[in-house]
């Protein structure tokens, strides 16, 4: 009863904050997916947060650790770079291009009859074909969730549970996540699950718009902050005691295969390569490495162009360092508690089991009261992610596919604000539709994880040198977008292996890279008109010298301001990267001399004022 309190108090919060935005979100699409441009910085940072807290992620993170090691985890860690970047370098500049979503940011960027179909076209691949596998992705970990913990067979009527049984039968639907229930009775309490999931949360992000959204991600954070400690807490007591873990590990699983599993670099023979490959590219080839997307629009959503600075600090600081540190305590402490054979296949079976591992340490080891606190926690993981990506999702149908494409160009009409706003909650139901689509065809989250990876990666380059090079044009998106589908199936076909990752990212890289500069060349360039009214309007950094000389400015500013940017970026990343690595050794040294850790941490604070000083400016609209 106390598990049920605590989610009900969820549910509660979540609804009110809907329906208390409604009158305000109800007004145009600037208020329903920018909030009015009235988000404190701190507040859209933790929202961002909460999104990224999706209840797939502590999933991901176990069967990683599992699967390789700590040093697996960079992969994720590594994107840290691309959020400090966005802070330091894109996101004002963001908030001052006054577009509602990234595709309206073509308009304004280029010239030509192209322009409106480059918006319209990642509309549509954006907000439809990337926003779907990730949606996907998340409701596959709702399901490993709903599967232990909401047993509808046994709460529902037996004729009417029995029907709707015949119905997924019939459909031939198989979502089971492994959790020794029949499939078909699996795969029917996971659809009324995620039916419930996204009728709740339907019915305050598209009810209340971007202030509900936000409202309810910073409570959905704290929540979920607070059951990962206490839950990180239980499993260390679990496991003997936080000195002892490291030792049982040992026990387990062998010297070679424990130092493996603790070490934040690559220790096997023929992993060094795809590791640095990874972490030299991964950040900066992929599809927000300029913040696209729903970081983009949390920056265009704060007040001031400070506010979109903090928000990326706080971000990749909540991110990278304070959620990573809880979950790398009880990824140790579940290797002890559920240990496996070391010789076993790393397949997706195999990783399916290890990811699922952390739902079943909640049911076994957490007390009432305490089980219902980390629930409540992932409900709010998922729902933090679901609401987020519907919202952004539905922004591209409302504001870039019916208002801009079919009223404007072919019907010749402006249509009202409260049809736009509809038009956006119905565009919601549609995207969840499909990602159901998708799910049921989904394997394991990582599976979904590498293809949404895989399709973004070919487009990074060409989103970043658009706002650092005036020559880039919209034919170089184009070929972007176009060689990452193109290649994308064909990598995954030719190099399928989960050791080839690091082939196929640096074949992404090469091929997109060449084609997008490649193209700029071969292809007009952007008329100066509206290059001058970009950079008026802008005030982009980076190679801009003859549109900054043709606009009457200074033409050495942009690249003295990118220089500025990318000294903000090193050294907010290395305070940020040895602070995690740091207080990480400290937590895996298992009775190892403290001092190198402790240097690093020192290291980290010596250089937070270089950062710090840009940050606490109060200088900025």
């Amino acid at each position: 009863m106390l598990d049920l309190l605590i989610i009900l108090a969820f549910v509660s919060h979540a609804l009110i904050s809907g329906f208390r935005a409604r009158k305000q979100a109800s007004r145009n699409l600037q208020e329903y997916f920018l909030a009015g441009r009235t988000i404190r910085g701190w507040r859209a940072g933790v929202s961002m947060s909460a999104t990224q807290f999706a209840a797939d992620t502590p999933l991901l993170f176990m069967g990683l650790i599992a699967t390789g090691g700590l040093y697996l985890l960079w992969q994720l860690w590594i994107y840290g770079i691309a959020f400090l970047m966005m802070g330091f370098i894109f996101a004002a500049a963001w908030r001052r291009s006054g577009v509602l979503t990234d595709a309206e940011f073509t308009e304004l960027r280029y010239s030509g009859r192209g322009a409106l179909a480059l918006r319209s076209l990642k509309a549509l691949y954006y907000g439809t074909l990337i926003n779907c596998v990730v949606l996907a992705f998340v409701l596959t970990a709702a399901t490993r969730i709903a599967e232990v913990f909401l047993p509808w067979h046994e709460w529902l009527p037996a004729a009417f549970y029995g029907a709707l049984q015949n119905g997924v039968q019939q459909l031939g639907l198989s979502l089971a996540g492994g959790s020794g229930l029949d499939p078909a009775l699996a795969t029917t309490n996971n659809l009324i699950s995620i039916f419930a999931l996204l009728c709740f949360t339907l019915l305050y992000s598209a009810t209340g718009g971007l202030r509900s959204v936000i409202a309810t991600d910073v409570v959905q954070f704290g929540i979920a902050m607070l059951g990962t400690l206490a839950y990180a807490i239980v499993v260390v007591n679990e496991s003997g005691g936080f000195m002892s873990i490291g030792q049982r590990i040992v026990e387990l699983y062998g010297a070679a295969r424990a130092e493996q599993f603790l070490s934040f670099a690559p220790s096997g023979e023929g992993l060094l390569l795809p590791f640095l490959t990874i972490v030299a590219l991964q950040w900066f080839f992929q599809m927000n490495s300029d913040g696209t997307g729903y970081l983009a629009q949390r920056s265009m959503a704060c007040r001031t162009d400070r506010d979109a600075k903090i928000a990326a600090l706080v971000f990749a600081w909540l991110q990278v360092v304070l959620r990573s540190l809880l979950w790398i305590v009880i990824g140790m402490g579940l290797l002890v508690l559920y240990p496996f054979d070391p010789a076993a296949v790393v397949d997706d079976s195999f990783k399916v089991a290890r990811e699922g591992v952390f739902i079943q340490g909640m049911d076994n080891l957490l007390a009432p009261g305490l089980r219902g606190l980390m629930l409540a926690g992932l409900l709010a993981a998922l729902a933090s992610t679901i609401d987020t990506h519907l919202n952004w999702g539905a922004s591209y149908w409302s504001n870039d596919i019916y208002g801009r494409l079919i009223c404007s160009h072919w019907l010749k009409r402006k249509p009202g604000n409260r049809e736009m706003v509809w038009i956006a909650r119905l565009a919601s139901v549609l995207i969840l539709a499909l990602a159901i689509f998708v799910m049921a065809r989904l394997g394991s989250i990582q599976q979904g994880w590498k293809l949404s990876l895989l399709l973004g990666a070919g487009v990074g380059a060409v989103l970043v040198l658009r706002w650092l090079w005036e020559r880039i044009n919209l034919w170089s998106e184009v070929a972007a977008i176009l060689v990452s589908l193109v290649a994308g199936v064909l990598l995954l076909h030719f190099f399928p292996g989960d050791g080839q990752e690091w082939i196929r990212l640096a074949a992404m890289a090469l091929c997109s890279t060449a084609a997008a500069v490649g193209i700029t060349w071969l292809t007009p360039a952007t008329r100066p008109q509206a290059l001058i009214a970009f950079y008026r309007q802008v005030r982009p950094v980076g190679f801009w010298r003859a549109t900054a000389a043709a606009a009457g400015e200074d033409s050495g500013a942009p690249l003295a301001g990118l220089r500025r940017g990318l000294f903000l970026v090193l050294c907010s990343a290395s305070s940020l990267f040895l602070m995690l690595v740091g207080l990480g050794k400290l937590i895996t040294a298992q009775g190892r001399s403290p001092v190198l850790p402790l240097l690093f941490i020192g290291l980290a604070l010596l250089a937070a004022p270089f950062w710090w000083r840009a940050v606490a400016a109060p200088r900025q609209r």
